[in-house]
């Protein structure tokens, strides 16, 4: 890796906790939602084929247009005085990751449940965090989900979008959130997006597989530095990881619950950390500051990487 994308990642780092996230009408990713809701409204509504082919030419072609828009935006900083390039860079990167505006999401959660608002807590979970309906869950279970939610988002929010930016770049980690962007708005299990979100469901699993992994990892360390139960991220890592219907979600959630000694369930679907105690709002907490070290464990192993001589500015 060389040095200017490791100071640019350091930068987007710096950014994101001080100024947080732009409005969506100047964020890249919001532009992506607007892309892709467009394409969708376009689509095939009947024959599973048809859909298929066409929500996998979405996906692929989304991605290879962003992926190249990515490699013109990094030529053009090539070209410009190493200060502005390395800002620039590093603002076009904190856009694809958002570590403070998911620490909000989950203290906005937090405060709901210790005042005792239920009903606000659920709506808050419903509007930041899941997508699932939220009206029946109690206390526990909107802690859980909110906690689940932290630490899937550690994975796929921002270990994947640092870790493609450190294997390729801006080209990549925009292809890879275009394609995480696309499985969000597409990827359900119903009559609507069956087939339609078949192709960015299948490629986002693919792409997040090593992420998810490398962030389980991560989460393990980071409960070793800050007194959080070591021995149990590992161990309920390592047993409940493979019980979720998602390829990788289980990865970093099941670490989570073993380091905050939770049990982390959603109803009729998986229970990671069996055994464990019901999730209070305090453990939300808790879940935010281990994904906040997380990022940090990141930004020390790029910089023990040994560094490119190619393209220093």
């Amino acid at each position: 890796m060389n040095v200017r994308r490791k100071r640019a990642l350091c930068l987007a780092l710096l950014l994101d906790l001080t100024l947080g996230d732009p409005p969506n009408r100047y964020h890249p990713v919001a532009w992506m939602g607007t892309a892709i809701g467009m394409a969708r409204r376009r689509g095939p509504s009947q024959g599973w084929l048809a859909q298929v082919l066409y929500g996998a030419l979405l996906v692929i072609g989304g991605g290879v247009a962003v992926a190249g828009l990515g490699h013109l935006l990094g030529r053009t900083i090539l070209r410009l005085p190493p200060p502005v390039g390395w800002l620039m860079e590093a603002v076009l990167l904190k856009m694809t990751f958002s570590l403070r505006g998911l620490a909000a999401a989950g203290q906005e959660i937090e405060a709901a449940l210790e005042a005792q608002d239920l009903p606000e807590a659920r709506r808050l979970l419903s509007w930041h965090l899941v997508s699932r309906d939220t009206t029946s869950l109690n206390e526990y279970q909107v802690a859980a989900a909110a906690i689940e939610s932290v630490a899937e988002n550690t994975s796929d929010g921002i270990v994947a979008p640092l870790f493609y930016y450190a294997l390729g770049g801006l080209p990549m980690v925009l292809a890879y959130r275009f394609t995480n962007t696309a499985d969000a708005m597409l990827g359900y299990r119903d009559p609507i997006h069956e087939w339609l979100g078949k192709a960015s469901a299948r490629l986002d699993d693919l792409t997040n597989l090593f992420p998810a992994r490398i962030t389980a990892v991560l989460i393990t360390l980071a409960a070793a530095l800050v007194g959080e139960d070591v021995r149990g991220a590992w161990r309920v890592w390592r047993r409940d990881a493979r019980t979720t219907t998602s390829p990788n979600a289980g990865h970093p959630m099941s670490a989570m619950a073993g380091a905050l000694g939770v049990e982390l369930e959603k109803v009729d679907q998986y229970r990671l950390g069996a055994g464990g105690r019901p999730p209070e709002p305090g453990d939300i907490r808790r879940a935010t500051r281990l994904m906040h070290i997380v990022p940090m464990l990141v930004i020390g192993l790029v910089i023990l990487l040994p560094s490119s001589k190619k393209q220093l500015k």
